[in-house]
């Protein structure tokens, strides 16, 4: 039986946590101003042992919720 052209291949996993340095290139903030918008309650964490992450799902939705429509 010939091989099917259409075989999807393997794709890369996407990264879903994101520790304080990459959230913070992500959203293009500091390191200091994404830990004081975690302290403040406005993000929330995934702790892993002492570790922290952010979760991507939670960026975006960062993201959406605080865009506006500019008008004069």
């Amino acid at each position: 039986m010939p091989v099917n052209s259409t075989v999807l291949k393997k794709e890369k996993p996407i990264k879903r946590l994101y520790n304080i340095q990459e959230a913070s290139i992500y959203l293009g903030r500091t390191v200091c101003a994404t830990r004081e918008m975690i302290w403040a309650g406005k993000m929330p964490i995934v702790r892993f042992d002492r570790r922290i992450y952010i979760d991507i799902n939670d960026l975006d939705s960062l993201i959406e919720k605080s865009k506006e429509k500019f008008t004069f």
